[in-house]
């Protein structure tokens, strides 16, 4: 595989590209995000599979509540 060095993107850039994305997916973002902190800072180490699989469908039932497309499917993550 080869890497081609990160080029920065311009603020202004980015900040178009950020005024596309839908609210909704905003939205449904942070709380991702927020489940998957608590999930992290809540949970002492070394966590069972079982532990992981129940913080993802945890934040699958969060996505699915603002928008059902948005939910991680068997094999939508690789």
């Amino acid at each position: 595989m080869i890497s081609e060095p990160r080029i920065p993107m311009p603020d202004r850039v980015a900040a178009l590209a950020g005024a596309s994305i839908p609210q909704h997916v905003l939205v449904a973002e942070a709380a991702a995000v927020r489940a998957a902190a608590y999930l992290v800072n809540s949970c002492p180490l070394p966590r069972t599979r079982e532990e992981v699989l129940s913080g993802l469908a945890r934040a699958n039932k969060i996505l699915a509540a603002f928008d059902p497309s948005l939910t991680v499917r068997p094999g939508g993550a690789s």
